[in-house]
Formats: C-alpha cells, structure tokens, sequence
C-alpha cells in the first residue's frame, strides 16, 4: 500500500500539468480577441499589449479557479475590465501632473496687457466687493458650482463633495478645477472691465 500513494500522488501531478496545458493552449487561442477588446479599452497599443499581458499573467496564475466547461473567453475578458478599472482608479488617483496653462494666469495676464502696475493690481483686488465674487460665482455653471461651494467655501473634503454629490472624487476634482478656472476669468472680467470704463 505505500507504493500506491506515491503513484496516486504522481498521477495527480500528471494531470495537473496536463489540465494547465491544456487551459493555457485554449487562452492563448483567444488572444487575438482578447486584444481587441483591450485596444479599444485603452488610448495606445502599447497600453493594450501591457493589459493584455497582465490579463494573461493573472490568468496563468489562477487557472485553477476557472471552472472548466464555462465560457473561457468571458472570464479571460473579465480580467481584462477589471484590470482596466483597476488601472484607471491608480490614475485617477495619482496627482495631476500637467503643466499650467496659460488659462491658469488669466486675471495676471488681463492686468498685465491693460498696463498695470504692481501698486494697480492691488487696487483691483480692493474693488472687487463680495457682491463682484458672487456674481461671478454665479455666471459659473451649475456642476461646477455645487463643487466650489461644498470644498472651498464649505471646506468639505474632495471625499464629502463625492458622497454628498453622489458622484466620483475624480468628477469632483475635475469639476473643481474647471470652476475654478470659470471663476477666475468672470472675477478677471468683472475687476478689469469695470476699471476700463
């Protein structure tokens, strides 16, 4: 009886092997469609091939969850979108890295090309009442707006504006940054316009 074991043991390893080549022969069959659905999925067939290959990785490391006789072309493609979600949630959440754009110095630009000085600048900061800041608060659209209001009014947290919003911390971190730039330019107009006439 104790040779058994070790037979039993072997042939157990033997099917093993067997059953992963075989899994991975089938994947691999697929990988024409998988790509497919990853360049479409991505911006660059470099990204695609890197989510292509991560899917395969991940596949190849748990094969055995995959339940032999279902569809291997939807799981192989569930991987894919989730790691797709997964990777767009790690961009999403590492900071902006963009540089400023010129929209970003529209109120310094509007005092600079109307030929004002420094000691200028700080005369228009003094005209704009409170009354200038909610106009131009108001010429700002509705979304972009509500997100203003809640983070830098409200000093609620990008996490609070998301859940009081229901939307994503990404929405309101864009839509922040958008009102942002509608605000400065209506107070820029409002400040510089009005000392014109």
């Amino acid at each position: 009886m104790g040779e058994t074991a070790p037979e039993t043991e072997a042939r157990k390893l033997a099917e093993d092997a067997r059953d992963r080549v075989r899994f991975e022969e089938e994947a691999l069959e697929l990988a024409d469609q998988v790509y497919r659905v990853a360049r479409r999925l991505v911006s660059s067939r470099e990204e695609a091939e890197d989510l292509m290959q991560e899917t395969y990785a991940r596949a190849f490391r748990s094969w055995r969850s995959f339940q032999p006789g279902t569809n291997l072309r939807a799981w192989l493609l569930r991987i894919l979108t989730n790691l797709n979600i997964d990777r767009g949630r790690r961009v999403q959440r590492s900071p902006d890295m963009q540089p400023l754009e010129e929209g970003d110095y529209f109120l310094y630009n509007k005092l600079e090309a109307s030929g004002y000085g420094a000691s200028d600048e700080d005369r228009v900061v003094e005209r704009l009442s409170q009354n200038d800041v909610v106009g131009a608060l108001s010429e700002v659209p509705h979304d972009f707006r509500d997100v203003i209001v809640l983070v830098d009014i409200g000093d609620f947290s990008y996490a609070d504006a998301a859940q009081i919003l229901d939307i994503p911390i990404g929405t309101v971190m864009s839509r922040l940054h958008r009102g942002r730039r509608i605000l400065k330019q209506a107070m820029a107009e409002s400040a510089v316009g009005g000392e014109e006439s």
